[in-house]
């Protein structure tokens, strides 16, 4: 097994924990709290970032510390965003709020990985 295909299954691996966790969260604070969907998505991505960093850049790439955790909190927050938009959209159209972010879900994941991957993995200077 390639070191890249290991390195997505513990990506997965942490993401499902990940997810799961996000999800609760945006379940609890939409059910539990006066807040609306995109309320309650900015306040439980408020609360995910830094455990989420924690547990992605030590487990999955192998990164100590807190020096790319700027790259990784700005390119999870561009999957925010654009989770943001597609949730605004299903709503539009009618869906419930938890079903539509249940269905959005698998797409976040996958931007992400892509997204804290060019974070969190270093680059080598080209010549």
């Amino acid at each position: 097994m390639s070191a890249e295909l290991r390195r997505f299954g513990r990506f997965l691996v942490v993401g499902v924990l990940n997810t799961a966790v996000g999800y609760c969260l945006y379940a609890l604070f939409l059910v539990a709290t006066p807040l609306g969907p995109q309320a309650a998505l900015a306040a439980s991505f408020a609360l995910g970032v830094l455990w989420n960093y924690l547990a992605t850049a030590r487990f999955v790439f192998g990164t100590r510390g807190y020096a790319r955790l700027p790259a990784y909190a700005l390119a999870y927050f561009a999957v925010y965003v654009l989770n943001t938009q597609a949730l605004r959209l299903a709503i539009t159209a009618g869906w419930d709020p938890l079903l539509a972010q249940a269905l959005l879900v698998p797409f976040a994941a996958v931007l992400t990985y892509m997204a804290v991957s060019f974070a969190l993995t270093p680059r080598r200077a080209q010549h």
